[in-house]
């Protein structure tokens, strides 16, 4: 990782090459503000360098099961009701780990996740297939992690919010409840209330009467 200075007006601000990004190509560059003297920046820029360049070192070596396991979940452990606890260590123990765990930290990219996914949704296997909220569960553990990962400075970007993940649907029981009642048989004429009307003066109201048959004109 390197770093270098800059200056901005009457500011001098501490420069780090983050690389390149994962998902867009791009180089990554994050600036640091450091004061007006240019010292000042060099030394930051210096520190910077060497805290980030601990942590890449580390963050190279280390596959995304052995984060999840030994690094965020016992996190969440901390602060997690412990049934909310058990259900995320079901899922990384029981699903993440064993299909994306030993993928490294870096490496993890959102075609990874895409394939886990339709995995679960579709199993090759004699595994019975997960429903769609089920897996999508699932997907806010590993963004969630993920998230994490970016705030410890693990990794430069969360893939999980670029991978496509499952939709949530309404039941079907829903929409067939809704096509009963549009299908559901009209009442005949004859059962139908009149329809209510305004009367034209005094706001009063009044009903339709049957028409009657007009009488023959008197010759």
């Amino acid at each position: 990782m390197k770093g270098y200075v800059a200056r901005k007006g009457s500011r001098w601000y501490a420069v780090v090459y983050e690389g390149i990004d994962p998902v867009t190509g791009k180089e990554r560059r994050s600036w640091h503000p450091a004061g007006c003297e240019r010292g000042d920046a060099e030394r930051l820029a210096a520190r910077l360098v060497g805290e980030r360049g601990g942590a890449g070192d580390e963050a190279r070596s280390l596959s995304f099961g052995a984060f999840l396991t030994s690094r965020w979940l016992p996190g969440k452990r901390l602060v997690l009701a412990s049934s909310t606890y058990n259900g995320y260590r079901r899922n990384v123990e029981g699903h993440i780990v064993p299909a994306l765990g030993r993928i490294g930290l870096r490496r993890l990219r959102p075609h990874h996740l895409e394939a886990f996914y339709d995995g679960l949704l579709h199993p090759r296997t004699g595994h019975g297939a997960l429903a769609p909220k089920t897996v999508y569960e699932i997907h806010l553990v590993i963004r969630g992690a993920l998230g994490d990962a970016v705030r410890r400075g693990l990794v430069s970007r969360n893939v999980a919010l670029v991978a496509h993940a499952p939709r949530l649907r309404s039941h079907p029981q829903d929409r067939t409840t809704f096509l009963d009642r549009r299908r559901a048989p009209r009442l005949p004429a004859s059962r139908r209330r009149p329809p209510v009307l305004r009367g034209p003066v005094g706001g009063g109201v009044h009903r339709h009467a049957p028409k009657r048959t007009p009488r023959a004109a008197m010759g």
